[in-house]
């Protein structure tokens, strides 16, 4: 097992900006609102062993229903790419629903550990080992978790125009992203 400082940041950062947990603060504030409470542990222990798993056993789960990693991050920089679209241009392109206990569904997954993160855990295992994919995992969801704990204080020392730009700027990021997977895993 061989750590690599450069891939523990490419992957950290690449997973920082799939999960865009800042520019999330918007909709965490809502759904505690609807809730009253969120469990910050368990949506981050919940979504920290999602993406463990699909990040070892992923690419398994998808030869059982008879798909290639490639084509499952083709299709996933498709859903990054909206993503990113939504984040510059203030589209609402997947819609929320709302739910009685928000910690696992919808905060755990799919807002913190959706397709698009799941997607990017797989295409990141095509150019980056394990061990340095889940330190990134790891070092993402304490930052999450820091997150999910202070999301409070993080709006008044952010304000809206704060979180709007931060929101946008993970977007660009993310559009960079999802243009490199469909690149790599089609050979344009």
């Amino acid at each position: 097992m061989e750590f690599n400082v450069s891939q523990i940041l490419t992957t950290s950062m690449v997973l920082f900006a799939v999960i865009d947990i800042l520019g999330s603060i918007p909709i965490i504030i809502e759904l505690r609102r609807k809730a009253g409470h969120i469990e910050s542990e368990k949506a981050t222990v919940v979504a920290t062993v999602l993406m463990i798993i699909f990040l070892f056993a992923g690419e398994s789960l998808l030869k059982v229903i008879g798909l290639d990693v490639a084509s499952f991050a083709i299709a996933g920089s498709l859903v990054i790419f909206a993503l990113a679209m939504e984040m510059v241009l203030g589209l609402t392109l997947f819609k929320e629903e709302a739910h009685e206990t928000v910690s696992i569904v919808p905060l755990a997954f799919p807002i913190i550990a959706g397709a698009g993160t799941m997607t990017t855990l797989l295409s990141l295992k095509t150019e980056y080992t394990s061990q340095n994919i889940l330190v990134g995992i790891i070092v993402n969801m304490l930052f999450v978790y820091f997150v999910l704990k202070n999301t409070n204080r993080l709006e008044k020392l952010l304000g809206k125009t704060g979180l709007n730009i931060l929101r946008k700027a993970f977007g660009i990021i993310l559009l960079a992203i999802a243009i490199k997977l469909f690149r790599n895993n089609t050979g344009l």
